[in-house]
């Protein structure tokens, strides 16, 4: 715990402006339907989001990068996202190279008919940890495909929820190689509330909620504060 406690306060003074930022965006989102990112000078892009939009780029992130995200979310638009025919939606994401393009033009058509469904339950659900289990669990109706806990977990905190873990493949390696988690061959349910909780005493140690410190690991990581 020591030693992540140091490199993370090495690295907050550095970003903490952009972190603030991003959370800013994030609790619009959530509180207003819509917001605009401003990714600079991280990457050159700065766009309009809603909602759907947002539950569509976290569907693109999955097994992806999010800086392709991104950039495939700001092309598309949110008009995009409920409107563009399959077939252009599938060579927009293919065009930035994304390995299924297919399979998430897919995924994202299929959510146009539960956009409604989606933000009555996020507004009548304020426990993010119920919500989770709803959007993540094979056994809910409210299951998203795709979504495990961590992309559930990415797209509720992208909504301004602050409570919940992001477990990507860069937070856990930042667990492993700073001791606060070993190395595992799956990220098991069970074990994902179990690193989270890990995550709670060092957000403890820093005053940071895990909102926050996802952005900071994450910078520690790429040298980039996105979402």
């Amino acid at each position: 715990m020591r030693r992540a406690v140091e490199v993370l306060k090495r690295i907050i003074p550095k970003v903490k402006e952009h972190v603030e930022r991003r959370m800013s965006e994030f609790e619009r989102l959530g509180r207003k339907g819509k917001t605009r990112f401003d990714f600079r000078p991280f990457l050159n892009e700065v766009y309009e989001a809603d909602v759907f939009s947002e539950l569509c780029f976290c569907i693109l992130t999955a097994n992806s990068s999010a800086s392709m995200g991104i950039r495939i979310q700001s092309e598309v638009g949110s008009e995009g996202f409920r409107e563009m025919p399959l077939e252009d939606l599938t060579r927009i994401i293919a065009k930035h190279g994304h390995r299924f393009p297919e399979q998430r033009a897919e995924r994202i058509v299929e959510l146009r008919e539960r956009e409604e469904g989606i933000l009555e339950l996020i507004e009548r659900e304020r426990d993010p940890f119920l919500l989770r289990r709803l959007l993540a669990d094979p056994s809910s109706k409210h299951k998203i495909k795709g979504f495990g806990y961590k992309e559930a977990s990415h797209f509720l905190r992208n909504l301004g929820f602050k409570e919940l873990a992001i477990l990507d493949r860069h937070v856990y390696r930042f667990m492993v190689e700073t001791g606060l988690f070993p190395e595992v061959k799956t990220m098991t349910p069970k074990r994902y509330t179990e690193a989270e909780k890990v995550l709670s005493e060092l957000c403890r140690q820093l005053g940071l909620s895990q909102a926050e410190l996802d952005l900071y690991i994450w910078y520690a990581k790429t040298g980039k504060v996105l979402k």
